[in-house]
């Protein structure tokens, strides 16, 4: 018996955080934080800046200033589909799959209520969506399409390079939700037709809570739909348009902030491929183990990123996940992980238990898992 917690729903936030993001979030407490245009504080870590650098070099991006934080990918996602919207004006069409996250179906079927877009849904095949599939929805009418590089419920990780390409040569515009691939996936936004890429920090960037952004090429092409206090320009009493100021008011989460800075050269260091290998490592450790028995259903067993989708035979899934944690402390998640379209595909919409790992999670916590999933599987077939 594993007396300690065993985490496995890094999808969803990952835990522990390294101990370098921890030291360097409190260690920034110690000091008044630097405030552009808002203090007279100098001599001090400039943490947005410094931030912005280590992402831009994570991503492979030119512009830093072209990076906007925010408050996490759900609110990335609704600045840049609203601010499309607001941009576009007249009516027209969208592209996403039934892969999505409900941070990219609310707001497009908000907005299609509301009779300012139409929308089409590309269904997806064993978890992925293809290129002719993207062609095949392209209407002349079409200027945006929404779409996830990474499955938080399969695991699979989508051609956003190919999708770009075709989306680029067709004039749409493509905001890309990298919630499950940044900081786990190499990405180079120099050399990938993505007109934004969204992430959050409390996924596999090892951030805080609270923080994320987007990358963004031509800002142009978004209205901002926030405005207020930016530090600069303060008499005028229209929003400044210079990046970042543009899409970024208030003041910043700067312990997030200083939370993304040291998770982007905690990765960095790791390296991006060794982060991804390690995770699809340990993944195959479970996948292994758990193949072969009658009566657990892998959704996908071949998933690209650390993602397990599984349910067993006459358990619902809620009640296998309050299996593991009261009886042998592991943590995972259960449900719909508010992608609903792809669960109603799957089985009907009944969820599924999730195991997701990070790099920090190790081979013996897999083996506890696969053996406490098979020993509750065969438990309710005696």
């Amino acid at each position: 018996m594993n007396p300690g917690l065993t985490y496995c729903n890094n999808a969803a936030s990952t835990w522990p955080k390294p101990s370098e993001v921890l030291d360097a979030v409190q260690e920034s407490f110690q000091l008044p934080y630097f405030e552009a245009g808002r203090s007279t504080i100098e001599g001090l870590e400039d943490y947005p800046e410094l931030a912005r650098e280590a992402l831009a070099d994570l991503f492979h991006f030119d512009v830093p200033d072209h990076i906007v934080f925010t408050q996490n990918a759900t609110d990335s996602l609704n600045m840049l589909i609203h601010g499309f919207c607001a941009a576009t004006r007249d009516r027209f069409h969208v592209i996403t799959s039934d892969l999505e996250h409900n941070s990219v179906l609310r707001p497009l079927t908000l907005l299609a209520s509301e009779g300012k877009i139409t929308l089409s849904i590309i269904h997806s095949d064993k978890g992925y969506i293809t290129v002719k599939g993207v062609e095949d929805a392209l209407v002349p009418e079409t200027h945006l399409a929404v779409l996830s590089h990474g499955s938080n419920v399969l695991g699979t990780r989508q051609d956003i390079g190919g999708i770009g390409e075709v989306l680029y040569d067709h004039g749409v515009y493509f905001i890309a939700d990298g919630a499950q691939t940044a900081g786990l996936v190499p990405i180079d936004l120099n050399q990938t037709p993505v007109d934004a890429f969204v992430f959050t920090g409390h996924k596999y960037l090892f951030g805080l809570p609270g923080i994320g952004g987007f990358l963004i090429k031509d800002p142009s092409r978004i209205t901002p739909v926030r405005q207020g206090g930016t530090g600069v320009d303060s008499g005028n009493l229209a929003h400044p348009v210079d990046m970042p100021a543009k899409f970024e008011s208030g003041t910043h989460n700067y312990p997030g902030i200083v939370s993304l800075w040291a998770g982007s050269r905690y990765i960095s260091r790791q390296g991006v491929h060794n982060v991804l290998q390690k995770c699809q490592e340990l993944t195959s450790l479970i996948l292994h183990e758990c193949t072969g028995n009658d009566h657990i259903t892998l959704d996908n067993p071949e998933p690209d990123l650390p993602v397990i989708s599984l349910s067993l035979d006459s358990l619902d899934c809620e009640d296998v996940g309050y299996i593991l944690l009261k009886k042998y402390r592991i943590i995972v998640r259960t449900g719909l992980h508010c992608a609903p379209l792809i669960h109603q595909k799957m089985n009907g919409g009944e969820g599924t238990v999730r195991i997701s790992l990070s790099s920090i999670n190790t081979p013996e916590e897999c083996k506890y898992v696969s053996h406490a999933i098979r020993e509750v599987a065969d438990h309710a077939h005696p």
